[in-house]
């Protein structure tokens, strides 16, 4: 990995230390470039002509994502966010009064907020698994649930936004598929900062954002869905042309690909952006960038309990997102003093993560999100900083 070249192709990374991927990323510059390109395209052809002439290129992008997390390009479909993702492969599944979903005290705030609003609507019952004491989850647990629920769906959130925790989704997918349960995996985070493969962890759905680790535009995301899911004919509440065919008065056929998950109208400039984040990460490896990731962080959090800071992270394997505060559970210095020497980083509240906040007994934390376009000296210079 040219460490060198991703910083000469980071023009946000000139002025400031940016420990912020898991909030919204720097872009590389030839993601800004083809996205600026065919917009230009745009304002001397139309949106139609332009997306006629680019249509190699715009089918490029389920061949590059379906690279990047181990799948087909049949199996992927554009989004405008990893939400819009997660919402199209709720809306897919029937739910009746007395059914259940199994998720888990650390699920990301938007998924904890879709299951109480299915809750409300349809009555279903919300299970959150268990935590062992060292924060895993409870796999034995789980099975136990299953065997006496038999739920209609497991949500698992591979690293939660506000903890560096690593959820075991893979030790999941293999009890959800004895089971023969349908399992959705939010992989926002997960994405882009380490090897991702559906094939191992067995998904059903996964969800992802172009905005965090991946280094792409906002408004762009992508949904996996796997064969089983296709075959079984799921697909959202509210279809369009995109994802079925109109076959009579009153019929359509489902197209036979997740893009039935897509609607028509999508911005292609976001689309290519997204596609060329893609592959800028498939380029220099996602397990490359693992590793580099893994050791910077390590670096960070290790050295934030040494300076005494409360360092909030919990579970056996950590992320490149590190949570921390004061003793005392403040971090109002911490922030003044970041923000004095441009040190760009995010503020984590209690509601955000309330039942893990709550057990930790914070009411916000420190949020840093290294990547692999940031130095050993970086981080150097950013514990003298917090020494101050």
């Amino acid at each position: 990995m040219d460490i060198h070249s991703i910083r000469k192709d980071t023009k946000g990374l000139s002025d400031k230390i940016f420990l912020n991927s898991a909030g919204s990323s720097l872009m590389p510059e030839v993601v800004v470039k083809t996205m600026t390109d065919y917009l230009h395209q745009e304002e001397m052809y139309g949106g139609y002509e332009t997306a006629n002439r680019n249509a190699e290129l715009i089918s490029g992008f389920y061949e590059e994502t379906a690279k990047l997390i181990n799948a087909k390009a049949s199996n992927m479909a554009f989004t405008s966010s990893a939400t819009d993702a997660y919402v199209k492969a709720l809306s897919s599944i029937s739910f009746a009064e007395g059914d259940c979903i199994i998720t888990t005290n650390d699920d990301y705030v938007s998924n904890q907020i879709a299951f109480i609003s299915l809750q409300k609507k349809y009555n279903i019952e919300i299970i959150r698994l268990k935590n062992l004491a060292d924060h895993e989850l409870d796999l034995e647990d789980l099975e136990n649930i299953i065997q006496k629920r038999n739920p209609k769906l497991v949500a698992v959130t591979h690293i939660p936004t506000n903890s560096g925790l690593i959820q075991n989704v893979e030790g999941v997918g293999k009890i959800c598929r004895k089971y023969d349960v349908l399992y959705l995996v939010d992989a926002c985070q997960s994405v882009g900062q380490m090897v991702v493969d559906v094939e191992k962890i067995g998904c059903d759905f996964l969800t992802a954002t172009g905005r965090k680790f991946l280094r792409g535009p906002r408004g762009t995301g992508f949904l996996y869905v796997s064969d089983r899911a296709i075959a079984q004919n799921l697909a959202p509440l509210f279809l369009d042309m995109s994802g079925a065919v109109w076959t009579g008065f009153n019929e359509y056929e489902l197209i036979k690909t997740a893009k039935r998950f897509e609607l028509w109208e999508n911005s292609y400039a976001a689309l290519l952006g997204l596609t060329e984040a893609v592959n800028y990460a498939n380029n220099i490896g996602l397990s490359t960038i693992e590793n580099y990731n893994q050791k910077l962080s390590g670096k960070l959090r290790n050295e934030l309990q040494n300076k005494g800071f409360r360092v909030l992270d919990e579970g056996n394997n950590l992320s490149s997102i590190i949570t921390f505060c004061t003793q005392d559970g403040s971090i109002e210095s911490i922030q003044k003093v970041l923000k004095e020497h441009n040190v760009y980083f995010s503020i984590s509240p209690k509601n955000g993560a309330l039942i893990d906040f709550t057990h930790k007994n914070v009411d916000g934390v420190i949020r840093f999100s290294p990547h692999y376009f940031n130095t050993s000296d970086e981080i150097e210079a950013v514990l003298e900083i917090l020494s101050k």
